[in-house]
Order: C-alpha cells, then sequence, then structure tokens
C-alpha cells in the first residue's frame, strides 16, 4: 500500500495563498474551449432539466512547480475527491505525492454535472477528466518546445518535468504562463492503461489527517465571524400544519436573539414549481435564532406550538393493506413487457409466485442536516454539506427572486449522505431564515429532527411470478407497489429482462404525504434481494443447481439484438464464475452454510456469497465474498472501503432497518430506537475484482443490493425457511434451525 499522500489545503486557505509562490495561473478547462484564468460560480434556474453530462476541472500549476487540482463533485464519503484528481495527475503526468487536491465551488461555467447520486462521478467523468490532463500536459510541452524551438513529439514528461532530446529539462512552473496563452487542443493523446503510474495504485484519502484529527472539514465545522444558529420547531407528524406558537419563555432564555416563523417563500414557490425537490413539509416552522446551537435547541424545548392535522395522517398498518391491495389490482404502469406473459403462464407446466415486503428507512447519515446561509443584496452566500449544489443553489435563486449570480456555493465534505443529501430543503431553509434575519446563519437539525421530518426510502412489496414448460423458464411477472413511487428508471431491462421470452414489469403506488426519496442504491436496495431470493426458490421447485440456472438464462441474452439491455451476460458471467472459485462453493465443511446472488446495478456487475455459521441455534454471518467487475480501478483502497461499506450496509439494513409510523409520524427518533448493525456483527467482506481495461463505472452502490439476498439465501440453507419480508429479525422464528439440525 502506498503512503504518499497528497497535500491538501482549506479553501480559506487556498485563497489566501492563490499564488502559492507569487506567480503561475489556474489552467481551466470547459471541454474544447479556452482556458480560462477564474472561476465565476454561475448556477442555472432550471431545475427542471439539470445537465448530468460532463464534466471539467482545474489545475492549477504555480511558477514553482506546484499543482493544485480542484475536485468538482460533492464529496460524500464515496472517495472521488481523491480519486478524481487522481485521473488528472494520471494524464498530466505529475508525481501524486506532490499534489495538492481542493475542493471545487459551485461552477456551470466550467464544470458539468456537478451531483454526488447514482455512482456515477467517475463514470460521467472518466473521458473529460483524463482530456483535461493530457491537455494541459500538451499544451506545457509545446510551451516549452517553442522556447527550446524544437518540435514538441521531441519532448518526453516524467512527474512534472519536461526533457527534449538534448536532455535540457523545464519544469512545468517554468513554462505555465507561457502555456496558460495557448489554444487548448482539439485532439490529445491519452495514456494506455498498461503506462498508468497513477491510476490503479492506492492512495490514501485526501483528507484523512484532518479527518482523524478533528480538522474543520465538515459543514458543521463551518463558522464566520457574526454568525449565529438556528434550530426549527417542526410539525410533529406528516399531514400537520402550524396553528400557532407562545415564545414567551424561550425568547427569555439565555443566548436566545429571535424567534421567527419560516415557510411562506417556500410554499409560494411550491405552487409554481410543485414536487420540484422532496422538501420536508410546506408547513411553517418555529425557528429559534441564538449565539450557540444548544442554546438554539433548549430554547427550541420552551416554544408552545399548535398544531392541527389537514391532510391524512398515515400508518404502516394502513400502508400495508394499500400495498397489498395494489398488489391484488389492476391499476399498473406497464413498464416492459416481452411476448406474451398472459399466454405463457397459462401453458406452464408449473408456477411459482411470492411477495416481497420492505418498510421505511430513514438515511442516518452521522452528520446531521445542516447549512449556512447568508443573504446580503450584493450576494447569496451558501456554504455545507449537499449532493446537488447546481440545483439546490437554482431553487434558493428562484425562491429569494434573485439572479443566479447573486448566488456563490461552497462544498464542504459530508458525514453521509445515502441520497438524503439529494434534497435541499435543509440549504432552502437557512437561505430562508438568513433572509428574514438578513444576518449570517447556520441552521443545525437535531437527530430527531432528521428522523422525523426527513426524507425516506419509501415502503415497497413486489410480487414475483414464473412459469416453467419442458423445464425452461417460459415466463416472468413482476409486479411493484410502493408508497409514493420507486423511481422506475432502467430496471426493467436489468436481469432476468433479455434471458426470458415472455416478460413483464408492472408498476403502481400511492401518493403519501410522507417525504419520500433516494436511498442507497435506489430501485435496487430491496429487489435484487427479492429477484434472488426468487431464483434460488425457483431453482430448488424446477430441481436444477442454483447457479446453473442463472448461466443458463444469462446465455439467452443478446444485446446486440436488444439496445434496451442495459448489462452485459459475458461480464455477469465472469463475476459469477469468480465468485464460486474464490469463495469455495459447495466445498465448505458442513458447518457452513452458503447462499449466493449475482446483480448489475449502477452500471457495475457484481457477485456475492455469503457464508453462514450457528451459533446458539441461530444462524450468523460469518464472510461476504464479493467480486466485482467495475472496469479499471482509479484507487484500489477506495474501491475496497466503497465496496465493504456498501456489503455491509446492505446486510445491516436487511436484517434490522425498519422505520414504522402511527399516526404520520415516525416510531423511532433516534439510535436508542432505531437498530443498525453493530461492529460485532459486521461479516469479514473478502473482495475480488475482475481485471479489464473497460471504462470505469460505480462502486458507491452496487455492493449493497445484493447483500441481502446472498444472506437471505444462506439462512435458507441454514434453517430450511425462506425470508419474504425485511428486516429479517422481525421474523425471529425463520432464524431457528431446527433442534435436530443442532443436534446432529
Amino acid at each position: 500500500m502506498s503512503t504518499n499522500k497528497p497535500k491538501t489545503l482549506s479553501r480559506r486557505a487556498f485563497i489566501r495563498n492563490s499564488s502559492l509562490a507569487g506567480g503561475g495561473m489556474v489552467i481551466g478547462f470547459n471541454l474544447f474551449q479556452a482556458c480560462k484564468p477564474k472561476v465565476i460560480a454561475e448556477p442555472a434556474i432550471d431545475l427542471a432539466s439539470l445537465d448530468y453530462n460532463d464534466f471539467n476541472a482545474f489545475i492549477k500549476i504555480a511558477d514553482n512547480g506546484a499543482v493544485t487540482i480542484f475536485s468538482p463533485n460533492p464529496e460524500i464519503g464515496q472517495g472521488v475527491k481523491t480519486s478524481m484528481p487522481m485521473i488528472i495527475a494520471e494524464e498530466l503526468d505529475v508525481a501524486w505525492k506532490d499534489v495538492y487536491v481542493e475542493q471545487g465551488i459551485l461552477d456551470t461555467e466550467n464544470y458539468t454535472r456537478q451531483v454526488a447520486g447514482g455512482s456515477q462521478s467517475i463514470r460521467f467523468g472518466w473521458d473529460a477528466l483524463r482530456e483535461t490532463g493530457a491537455k494541459a500536459k500538451q499544451m506545457l510541452v509545446s510551451a516549452a518546445a517553442a522556447r527550446w524551438g524544437v518540435d514538441p513529439s521531441e519532448c518526453s514528461v516524467s512527474e512534472g518535468v519536461i526533457t527534449n532530446a538534448a536532455g535540457e529539462t523545464l519544469g512545468y512552473g517554468e513554462v505555465v504562463n507561457d502555456a496558460a496563452l495557448l489554444e487548448v487542443p482539439e485532439e490529445v493523446e491519452l495514456k494506455k492503461p498498461k503506462d498508468y503510474k497513477i491510476i490503479g495504485k492506492d492512495a490514501s484519502n485526501v483528507d484523512i489527517d484532518k479527518i482523524t484529527t478533528g480538522k474543520p472539514l465538515f459543514g458543521l465545522d463551518y463558522k464566520e465571524e457574526g454568525m449565529v444558529y438556528a434550530c426549527a420547531v417542526r410539525p410533529p407528524a406528516f399531514g400537520h400544519k402550524l396553528v400557532s406558537f407562545d415564545a414567551t419563555e424561550a425568547k427569555a432564555m439565555p443566548g436566545v436573539i429571535d424567534v421567527i416563523t419560516i415557510g411562506e417563500k417556500l410554499r409560494g414557490l411550491l405552487e409554481e414549481v410543485p414536487r420540484i425537490t422532496n422538501m420536508t413539509s410546506d408547513s411553517d416552522k418555529v425557528v429559534v435564532i441564538a449565539k450557540t446551537t444548544w442554546e438554539a435547541m433548549k430554547a427550541k424545548e420552551a416554544i408552545k406550538a399548535e398544531w392541527k392535522a389537514e391532510t391524512k395522517v398515515e400508518s404502516t398498518e394502513e400502508h400495508d393493506k394499500i400495498l397489498n391491495g395494489l398488489l391484488d389490482g389492476n391499476k399498473f404502469e406497464t413498464q416492459r413487457s416481452d411476448g406474451n406473459v398472459k399466454k405463457a403462464f397459462a401453458e406452464a407446466d408449473q408456477i411459482l409466485e411470492r411477495t416481497y415486503e420492505s418498510p421505511f428507512l430513514p438515511h442516518n447519515c452521522m452528520e446531521p442536516m445542516n447549512f449556512f446561509a447568508n443573504v446580503t443584496d450584493e450576494k447569496v452566500h451558501l456554504v455545507g454539506p449537499i449532493q446537488t449544489p447546481q440545483g439546490t443553489a437554482g431553487f434558493i435563486a428562484q425562491m429569494l427572486g434573485r439572479d443566479p449570480k447573486d448566488i456563490h456555493l461552497e462544498m464542504t465534505r459530508m458525514g453521509g449522505g445515502f441520497g438524503r443529501r439529494l434534497y435541499g430543503d435543509f440549504a432552502v431553509e437557512a437561505a430562508e431564515i438568513s433572509d428574514a434575519i438578513r444576518r449570517p446563519v447556520k441552521l443545525v437539525f437535531s437527530r430527531e429532527d432528521d428522523m422525523e421530518d426527513g426524507v425516506y426510502r419509501m415502503a415497497i412489496k413486489y410480487r414475483i411470478k414464473a412459469g416453467v414448460k419442458d423445464g425452461k423458464v417460459t415466463a416472468y411477472h413482476l409486479k411493484e407497489a410502493a408508497v409514493n413511487s420507486n423511481m422506475y428508471g432502467l430496471i426493467p431491462n436489468f436481469f432476468p429482462a433479455g434471458a426470458i421470452e415472455n416478460y413483464q414489469v408492472d408498476t403502481a403506488n400511492y401518493d403519501s404525504n410522507i417525504t419520500t426519496g433516494a436511498w442507497r442504491a435506489p430501485y435496487t436496495n430491496f429487489l435484487a434481494y427479492a429477484e434472488q431470493s426468487f431464483f434460488d426458490e425457483l431453482a430448488e421447485m424446477m430441481e436444477v443447481d442454483k447457479i446453473q440456472l442463472r448461466l443458463d438464462l444469462l446465455d439467452k441474452v443478446k444485446p446486440e439484438e436488444d439496445e434496451r439491455i442495459q448489462y452485459s451476460p459475458d461480464r455477469m458471467k465472469e463475476v459469477i464464475k469468480m465468485a464460486v472459485e474464490k469463495s469455495g462453493w459447495g466445498t465448505k465443511p458442513s458447518n457452513v452454510y452458503q447462499g449466493f446472488v449475482n446483480y448489475y446495478c449502477h452500471n457495475t456487475h457484481v457477485a456475492e456469497v455469503a457464508d453462514v455459521e450457528i451459533e446458539n441455534g441461530e444462524p450468523v454471518v460469518k464472510k461476504i465474498t464479493c467480486v466485482v467487475d467495475c472496469g479499471i480501478v482509479v484507487n484500489p483502497l477506495g474501491a475496497l472501503n466503497q465496496i465493504e461499506g456498501g456489503v455491509i450496509d446492505g446486510v445491516g439494513h436487511s436484517m434490522y432497518g425498519e422505520l414504522q409510523f402511527k399516526d404520520g409520524k415516525p416510531a423511532a427518533n433516534n439510535f436508542d430506537k432505531y437498530r443498525l448493525i453493530r461492529m460485532k456483527e459486521a461479516p469479514v467482506v473478502e473482495t475480488y475484482f475482475i481485471e479489464n481495461d473497460l471504462s470505469p463505472t460505480g462502486l458507491g452502490e452496487p455492493t449493497l443490493p445484493p447483500a441481502g439476498g446472498a444472506i437471505a439465501n444462506a439462512f435458507k440453507a441454514a434453517t430450511g425457511n425462506r425470508l419474504y419480508k425485511q428486516p429479517f429479525i422481525k421474523t425471529p422464528e425463520l432464524l431457528k434451525v431446527p433442534e435436530k439440525e443442532i443436534i446432529g
């Protein structure tokens, strides 16, 4: 493992020392445009059509040769603040240990798709980031060649030093000012993977020293002179609206500056652009402004607020009945339909039908929601942890009636996101508060605020039905019923689409006032368990090998004949075969029970095998063998962190995660009532990569969805019981090993 770590500078330190050594300049590329000397924030206002196409990047080279690389995308722990600069540095041909990494601000003029979501940052940025580094390198070489009076082809580069045929050398810092005056080349030659010196090598997280020593880095750490703090009294349940409040006692408490209400500006905008973002509530909120967070939180408890249920208050018991009714009904939207499913079922020799259930889930980021805002006549200054800076800035500009150029947004590192920080409700609230008091303010949620008035993964049920004729799977019908929407997109074109001639996916949803949205690995975080558990049971009914059934189905997939297919059957077969080999599938001692899953999501192919052993009469997950094909691995150390974290998160939430509602209110509002996986329960994760030279795909999410299915299938092997409902701990009777098995 490499111990070389690039240096980092705080944004404020960078601004103060922008020239580094008194010279040099920024080379910025908005692909195929001329270089620009500075960054100008210009967030788009059209939120309905966010630009999700390309990236560009900034390179700052000082005249002493120091190189700063700006990372454009939000950092939520997925490692892009390390891996994206690594890609630029590779093509720029500088030594990684000499690179400074800086978090870029929101800049729609020079960056695009500044989003942390869908495991897409590296995938979308791969070509653009490489070209950015390669074009800068070519310009630097051309500048050096011109000074020497030689052809650029006669020059070579190594670690920021340019050498000509005569052996003369020039450092990047010596020619950077000349290079910045040249036109950006249209075409550049990119490195071959065999020549990589940085990509594919372990690199420590660029923020690791700050993280481990508690240096200011996260949104909660951000402070400005004269800043005050705000905490909000929120509706006690979904469906409630504020009627009145008494703040007399709160205003008399130490440190309290004022008590105000917010919500009017947001409601006005939502009337024009309904559902444009998942705001936690359009009710007024009572906000305490104080000198410290503690004083604001204590005063909030003294507010006497009266609320009224203006829309329906909902409960889990009711949701359960509604979702069952949707599955039994006929009000579906067909997402994909191949062949004639109805006819194939009528002709089938065997039919298997099963229903799978999952609950609401909160995100429970370690760092609660927070944001800084300072609204003045000149500009709107925003700082904090946000996965969608462009959309959030644009929304705030609309809400405040400001020119988008007035919005300046800086991103801090985030203490977890998992989809929750895609929705900038907390930033919008901070901006509305600052606009009302005209002071710099930090809005801070408590853990209870986060869990009681949040955005959740929706409760979902799947009903899967398969038909078998002459020993072959001839029909497959998946029905989904979800509270609100599970955001179906490309999922109907994932496996087993294309593998079964008669194939249909239908969806139905119930509109709820409980706010729902993306949760780590949207669409697939529960679907993978349902489908892969179903395939195991289908193989048992057919009396065929479970893995061979999957391989046989993959043999039937012809992506070249069906452009809708999103996965590669060949790449999927490779991860399956390696997982069988590396996990010792079928060769373990009799006290080890195994479960297998293969899955594709977020453009990555994964296979996982769970090893389970019996302890005190119950199955315990001991190990997960995980095989991943994500193309080229930019930073293996970071990749392992993502893979292991995804697997453990998948195991933990399928085992324990659940948030029930009663009368519109979550039953749990802190970790004393909401069960997370514990350290002693985390299995060993053994990871293997399929090595190839294909472009990188996502890693933050793809290993989470298969984990639940792998352990469910292993539990079946250990107990003889199939699990149809998450979290598994809610059906403890199915996790008991028969007494005769224990004795045996």
